[in-house]
């Protein structure tokens, strides 16, 4: 019958309005604001709407999504680096950044004015920032991370665009968090070398000791 399809088409849109409404009515002011309502939305037995109601809903973002980078420092309460900062300003991080977008400064001993394996400024222009993660794949410490954090949308370039050391630094819990798979490898493979210098250096004694026999 002429119309048929365009009936049909109008229908489909007609029921999903009217279950968007009644999935309100189930969620109770929870629908854009619990958590744990997102991943039913998603899911093949929802009702009403699929879009994701931007900014009160956020799609998740998975382990390896790259954005923005940031330095990674010691939790106070846990200190895994004999310094506070990862970073040892060795300027590889630098170096390999396609658009040059990093600046760095060594810091000095304070009495003796010899260089430190610290960064006394660290700056990363955002705007030129191309997030392909050299800085992170590159870095020989894992002082480097790509972060989740997609909003940084401000009126002020020259102020807020630019980000400097303190702006930078996150903890290393910080990292966990939002890669706990990625961040229990490293974390393994760190253990497993170190257990292997240990390793290397009780033997060491005794191979000395049979060289000399």
């Amino acid at each position: 019958m002429y119309g048929q399809g365009i009936a049909k088409g109008m229908w489909v849109t007609i029921k999903h309005l009217v279950d968007t409404y009644l999935d309100d009515l189930k969620w109770w002011g929870r629908r854009y604001t619990d958590p744990a309502v997102f991943p039913e939305r998603q899911g093949p037995h929802t009702r009403g709407v699929f879009t994701v109601q931007y900014p009160e809903e956020k799609l998740p973002m998975p382990e390896r999504f790259r954005f923005t980078p940031f330095l990674v420092v010691n939790d106070p309460d846990a200190p895994e680096h004999p310094s506070h900062i990862w970073c040892t300003s060795c300027g590889i991080c630098a170096k390999v950044c396609p658009p040059q977008c990093i600046w760095i400064m060594r810091g000095v001993h304070s009495d003796t004015g010899r260089p430190i394996p610290e960064p006394a400024e660290f700056y990363i222009d955002i705007d030129v920032c191309m997030n392909c993660g050299y800085c992170a794949e590159f870095c020989p410490f894992d002082a480097i991370k790509m972060d989740h954090n997609y909003e940084l949308a401000s009126y002020d370039r020259t102020a807020h665009h630019i980000h400097d050391l303190a702006r930078l630094s996150k903890p290393v819990s910080y990292w966990e968090h939002i890669a706990p798979t990625l961040a229990a490898n490293e974390r393994a493979a760190r253990e497993a070398e170190a257990a292997r210098k240990a390793a290397r250096k009780k033997s060491a004694p005794a191979k000395q000791q049979d060289d000399a026999k």
